[in-house]
């Protein structure tokens, strides 16, 4: 089955996306193949570079005009978190299916509607929280449910990024409030509140503190990706330069959250640890072939922390990859989630996570905002 898809976003998420794309079949064997028929995107120039280098068939400036052909089955919304809502529920109504990265929405009312309007459509919804696809953290959720580390006690993360120290950093999209809804919060800290949820279970309440360390940065001339080049005059930074919260879950476990991009050194450390009654994960994505373990059921004399190199192929997707020992990467991610969203098309089975997750992650998001405005304990429940 052959499954067009219509990518609206061309610059670092449209580029992790359209090598998914382009790569996932000439590994996997997919009943699910994606064409990759349009790419979208506002520079028809800068569009049709992307297009002639990943193999894009055409290019179009106008995601209205994408979603009003016949041809598209697939809406990949690679664009900033402003536009998600309105695309989204044009996909919809239109009968595609959609891939959305994350966050979902601009906030909790916008992320509830689309998801409503996904299920009443009947299509099938993605959102795209990479991470679950790391081999390594499927095995952690294994372990987990297996029994392997008892009782959770303990979830902490941090994602750590040193992007922003400079106080000559542009004022990216990813700065604007009316743009990205938030900083570092929506950025990094979705992840690890998804991650959260996949391995630990649903929140009860958090509270939280938040700082923008720089109030003003120069404003932008051009971008391409993550990095920027400024142009003359400052314009007020809007968002959260680092967020950090606490919460407890449902289960009775505690967790501590931090998510920051003023960590010089620290270029995309996201980390967390997972504290039992009979042991202890620890995972690292800078290291991300690798898993920590720790039982308390191991001898004394040998007890400690193990490193597992998790790239046998008894786990998932590493069959389709390269022999024991040979490592995996970042843009793996992402094939691992097309592959699984085509699956799910052709085999007309549901996947996850998708815009239910993402509307559970926004609740949490906007459960911390409400607390630092109010200071104090806030129930995701509440919103």
């Amino acid at each position: 089955m052959n499954i067009n898809v219509g990518l609206i976003g061309y610059k670092f998420m449209g580029k992790a996306h359209s090598n998914a794309y382009l790569d996932m079949p000439k590994f996997f064997k997919p009943r699910g193949t994606p064409i990759m028929k349009v790419l979208c995107g506002r520079d028809e120039a800068g569009v049709r570079g992307v297009a002639d280098t990943f193999g894009w068939q055409e290019v179009e400036t106008s995601w209205e005009k994408l979603i009003e052909r016949k041809d598209i089955d697939l809406i990949d919304i690679a664009a900033p978190p402003n536009v998600h809502r309105e695309i989204a529920i044009s996909a919809a109504k239109a009968g595609i299916h959609i891939f959305c990265e994350k966050p979902l929405a601009m906030n909790v009312k916008e992320a509830r509607e689309m998801l409503k309007v996904v299920e009443d459509a009947g299509i099938k919804h993605m959102i795209g929280f990479n991470y679950r696809r790391v081999p390594a953290v499927s095995l952690a959720k294994k372990l987990i449910e297996e029994g392997a580390i008892g009782k959770i006690y303990h979830f902490r993360a941090v994602y750590l990024q040193d992007r922003l120290v400079d106080p000559n950093f542009p004022l990216v999209w990813r700065l604007q409030k009316e743009i990205a809804g938030s900083g570092s919060h929506g950025d990094l800290g979705s992840h690890l509140i998804d991650i959260a949820r996949y391995l630990v279970g649903e929140f009860t309440e958090v509270i939280g503190m938040n700082e923008t360390f720089i109030k003003e940065r120069p404003l932008v001339k051009s971008m391409t990706g993550l990095s920027a080049k400024a142009s003359g005059g400052t314009g007020k930074v809007t968002v959260d330069d680092a967020t950090s919260f606490l919460a407890r879950f449902e289960n009775g476990a505690l967790g501590s959250f931090e998510a920051t991009k003023f960590a010089p050194g620290r270029k995309n450390y996201n980390s967390f640890e997972i504290n039992g009654s009979k042991g202890s994960i620890v995972f690292n994505l800078e290291r991300m072939n690798e898993l920590q373990f720790y039982s308390r059921k191991d001898p004394q004399e040998t007890s400690g922390f193990r490193t597992i190199i998790v790239t046998e192929p008894i786990h998932p997707y590493l069959s389709a990859w390269w022999p024991p020992g040979h490592i995996i990467g970042y843009e793996h991610t992402f094939i691992h989630e097309v592959y699984d969203l085509c699956e799910a098309i052709a085999n007309d089975t549901s996947v996850t996570p998708n815009f239910y997750d993402g509307v559970k992650c926004q609740e949490v998001l906007e459960a911390v905002e409400l607390s630092i405005e109010e200071r104090r304990w806030v129930k995701p429940s509440e919103l």
